[in-house]
């Protein structure tokens, strides 16, 4: 809507209704104001003409002194001697103010002919600015299409572009895998041929040298038992010969003997025996000669053994040779493969500075050319802005024409009023009353009726363009203070509001367009009045902490891993549809309220980009301009708080992440942003990711990739960027989302590193159930809480889902299960208190979610048991603000700060059953759950004096001790 909405129809505002109530912001109607409005149709001739309100009730109107010159009755207030005087005078007058409204009719008709032609006029500029704006409307879409079109086209290059480099990085991969394979094939295969070769010639030599020793000595043997055997048989034959021979000589010795004694002499015999001895020496010398050959033989072959020998030694030599060889050829092949690797590298580098080469100008040009779009836009915002003032200036001009009608017609309904006051007889002006025109209807008549009323128009319709919060709220600090709407004469005669000190027009343009002007009075009123505000809020808070130092023993204020100071209470500052809204601005605006209430510590939203508007699925870690707003207000929200004296938990989600990009197998596992993290990251235990890391250390969240924080280059990334989150933006502790999704010794070592003041674990695991009732002990749940704890070191707490889920029963007359076997309360709040968070409700419990809602009539009994008993309490931000429980959670707030109670206190609980449930927490708070008649002032167990503090019947009653 345009800032003059009266060029659309010509409006009459009869004077009997106020525009604004007191105490509303501006330009805002109250609801119980009827204004009496006719539109005036494009007729050349109508009369002027009033409501039946001017026939029926009588109307007093007092008039400005600025518009008594023009009185035409100051001299008609004489009163006349006689009746008939007054008579022919009050006719006299009436005639005249016949013609008068005759005359008035014309004038009328003649304006009505003017306005009917200035609506023309009207609707013909306003046909032609309609022709235009449609025009430039139409060039800005098409340059909004152009630039969504480009932008598209530059998204998808480069997305194929990073395709293409995941492709290129992988096919160099496999590339380089390939070559480092074929090269130690390569080595191998020929490290195989040459030992191959090597061990042949080795075995060949060592068969030809055995085959050569075995064939010498074969021959050696052959030979030598063939000498030997030849010469054992020429022996034999010669022996046998000689034998023969002997025995022959015997026989003719014996004959010769014989013959000498037969005294025969023999001379034929002994010639014969001498031939017979020189045959058998020729044997002899024949057997001689074969020996001496035999020998011969014998030494031939030993020679040829000797050769064989040292043909042997030769092979041995050789083969020596072919190792070394070999393993020269070993070292040559490793120092190719070598030098092929690096190679391979600076191929790689090359490649990869080519990418980026190509990567930055293409970045370059998808730039320029959006600084064109972007130049092309502001073009067509300044051709339409060009329009836009054209059009103000001509509705201006015909505002001036309007504004001169409307002031003549003014002038006759002011004349005619003034006719009917006399006819009426109501009252007689005087001097008394003259001031009375500026509080006339509620002393609003000069705001409808002078030349300034655009202004308010202005006010109550706004800008053409929305201005920021903080200016809106700066508004609405300096708006006047109107006063209260009178009822009668008297009232009006005796008020002292005389006019209305409005800011003028340039000043309001000048907040407006957030263009404040230096001298301007107004802005000087605002810059110290929030100067003003500003010291007095240091010195409330200043004489608070005085306050609290001096209430607190040195014990109270020490800060412990996972606690604080003990006595914090936690605001949950969000819920599950708080995305909608631009919820950091909206949550800043609300920390002087939550430090008045009572609490400590205000948890907010997931900060970080994330799929899912939620923030639970997170991306980019390191981009904080998320659904809930901006970077910049997140940190003016926390700034806020600080100023507050409030602590910022921040919601990390650590255990899984969702990626950026798809792997050349289609698979969402390749993360971007800062943190550019690959499958490494993911453990390879995640069915849906295809991860590389180490299995998980704890349940897997099938959503989202599940993070590897055994990896140490994760765990340096993650400390880097709370140690970022903590100093940079402000956050002053943490809400750990699903912690059983990986082990508490990373926990334990993130909160070390980031030192944070305050941290909260969600380890949510079911109870146990049978026959679908809650069964009463539930310690193997709290023992799973507790576990975890333990393995951070006792530096986090957690939320006591435990306690949650036990008084969804134990408050329908089941207070029995809020004592356990051993006295102390069920739940982690009565095993390890200054660790447990109570809490009834959250954002995926209630809300829109309604997962595990708490029982909606039960929420106030809930809200006495965990603000009265130890542990660190939570109050959900829909329970505070939505449900209408507000003031009894801050009275609950008030009497656990001042019973002391903190996250240590002790418990006695002097009764637990189906009527109710009492214990004593602290030295201090006496609290009583259920409908049973119970007062600790007839109870023998507890001294002292007790107080009633807060009595709600059957819900729950506190006592404190006086």
């Amino acid at each position: 809507m345009g800032p003059f909405p009266l060029l659309d129809v010509a409006i009459e505002i009869l004077p009997r209704c106020p525009i604004v109530t007191p105490g509303s912001s501006y330009g805002r109607r109250s609801s119980n104001c009827h204004h009496n409005l006719r539109t005036v149709s494009v007729t050349w001739k109508r009369k002027v003409s009033y409501t039946d309100n001017f026939l029926h009730k009588p109307i007093t109107v007092a008039f400005s002194s600025r518009d008594n010159s023009n009185d035409p009755s100051t001299g008609g207030s004489e009163i006349l001697g006689s009746e008939e005087d007054e008579i022919l005078a009050v006719k006299k007058a009436l005639l005249e103010s016949q013609t008068r409204q005759e005359a008035v009719e014309k004038e009328t008709d003649q304006l009505l002919e003017k306005l009917t032609r200035y609506e023309a006029k009207q609707k013909e500029y306003l046909a032609t600015i309609l022709h235009d704006k449609e025009l430039a409307v139409s060039e800005l879409e098409a340059a909004r299409s152009l630039f969504n079109k480009k932008l598209e086209e530059s998204v998808g290059e480069k997305f194929a572009l990073e395709s293409k480099l995941v492709l290129a990085k992988q096919d160099a991969i496999d590339l380089a895998v390939q070559v480092e394979k074929l090269a130690a094939i390569a080595f191998e295969q020929a490290t195989s041929h040459i030992l191959e070769d090597a061990q042949l010639r080795v075995s060949a030599a060592e068969t030809s040298a055995v085959e050569a020793s075995y064939e010498i000595e074969k021959q050696i043997s052959d030979a030598t038992e063939g000498s030997m055997l030849s010469f054992v048989e020429q022996s034999k034959i010669a022996i046998e010969k000689a034998l023969d021979v002997a025995e022959k000589a015997s026989a003719h010795a014996n004959k010769a003997v014989a013959t000498f004694t037969d005294e025969v002499y023999a001379l034929d015999e002994i010639a014969s025996i001498q031939s017979e001895s020189v045959k058998l020496k020729g044997v002899v010398d024949e057997l001689e000669s074969h020996l001496s050959l035999a020998r011969a033989d014998v030494d031939n072959l030993k020679l040829e053994l000797e050769q064989a020998r040292a043909r042997a030694t030769a092979s041995e030599i050789r083969a020596k040779n072919a190792e070394t060889v070999l393993l020269e050829f070993q070292n040559s092949s490793m120092e190719k493969i070598i030098q092929q690797e690096g190679e391979i590298k600076l191929m790689m580098e090359k490649i990869k500075k080519d990418f980026t080469d190509k990567k930055k100008a293409a970045s370059k040009a998808f730039k320029a050319e959006l600084e064109g779009i972007k130049s092309a836009i502001e073009a067509a915002k300044e051709t339409a802005h060009s329009k836009d003032n054209a059009y103000m200036r001509r509705c201006e001009a015909l505002q001036r024409l309007l504004r001169a009608s409307e002031a003549a017609t003014k002038m006759w309904q002011q004349r005619a009023e003034m006719a009917e006051s006399f006819l009426s007889k109501e009252r007689t002006l005087g001097k008394d009353n003259e001031e009375a025109a500026y509080i006339v209807n509620g002393g609003r008549i000069d705001l409808l009726t002078n030349d300034e009323s655009q202004k308010w128009k202005l006010l109550s319709d706004g800008p053409r363009r929305a201005i920021p919060q903080w200016m809106a709220r700066r508004i609405g600090t300096i708006r006047p203070k109107f006063p209260p709407r009178k009822i009668d004469i008297t009232e009006v005669s005796t008020s002292k509001f005389r006019s209305l000190d409005l800011p003028k027009l340039e000043e309001v343009w000048s907040i407006a367009q957030e263009k404040p002007k230096v001298g301007d009075t107004l802005i000087e009123h605002v810059i110290e009045k929030e100067s003003i505000e500003k010291k007095r809020k240091a010195l409330e808070r200043a004489l608070q902490r005085k306050t609290i130092q001096w209430q607190r023993t040195p014990d109270q204020t020490k800060l412990e891993p996972g606690t604080g100071t003990g006595h914090e209470i936690v605001f949950q500052g969000f819920n599950w549809e708080s995305w909608r809204r631009r919820w950091y601005l909206e949550l800043a605006a609300k920390a002087s309220d939550l430090s008045q209430s009572g609490i400590t510590a205000v948890w907010l939203p997931p900060p970080t980009e994330s799929v899912a508007p939620q923030g639970y699925m997170p991306s980019d870690l390191y981009n904080l301009n998320s659904s809930y707003g901006s970077e910049e207000e997140l940190k003016y929200c926390i700034e806020e708080f600080h100023s507050q004296d409030l602590l910022a938990l921040g919601d990390v989600v650590l255990n899984h992440r969702c990626a950026h990009k798809q792997s050349p197998n289609g698979v969402w596992n390749i993360f971007g942003g800062k943190l550019a993290w690959g499958p490494e990251a993911i453990v390879c235990d995640d069915p849906n990711f295809q991860g590389r890391g180490n299995p998980k250390s704890g349940d897997i969240f099938h959503a989202a990739p599940n993070i590897d924080h055994s990896q140490d280059f994760v765990r340096k990334d993650i400390k880097e960027w709370l140690n970022w989150l903590r100093s940079d933006i402000g956050f002053d502790g943490w809400r750990l989302d699903f912690v059983r999704g990986f082990s508490g010794t990373y926990v334990k070592e993130y909160i070390e590193t980031s030192d944070p003041t305050f941290a909260i674990g969600e380890y949510w695991d079911s109870l146990a159930y049978e026959h679908g009732n809650l069964c009463y002990n539930q310690d193997a749940h709290r023992q799973r809480i507790v576990n975890w704890i333990n393995a951070t070191g006792g530096t986090s707490s957690a939320f006591d889902v435990t306690t949650k889920g036990i008084l969804h029963s134990a408050l329908h007359n089941q207070y029995w299960r809020l004592i356990d076997p051993q006295g102390k309360p069920t739940g982690v709040v009565g095993w390890w208190p200054s660790r447990a968070v109570t809490f009834l409700e959250n954002h995926d419990t209630g809300s829109t979610q309604g997962h595990w809602p708490f029982p909606r009539d039960k929420l106030v009994q809930g809200y006495a048991y965990i603000l009265t008993h130890p542990g660190t309490p939570t109050v959900f931000y829909d329970h505070f603000y939505d449900f209408g429980i507000r003031e009894i959670i801050n009275e609950l707030i008030e009497a656990r700060q001042r019973a002391g109670i903190h996250c240590r206190s002790s418990v006695k609980i002097f009764h637990a059953n189906n009527e109710g449930y009492v214990a004593q927490v602290g030295d201090n708070l006496v609290m009583k759950l259920g409908h049973f008649d119970w007062n600790p002032s007839k109870e023998n167990q507890l001294d002292g004096k007790w107080q009633k503090f807060v009595d709600k019947g059957s819900d729950y009653q506190l006592w404190m001790r006086q």
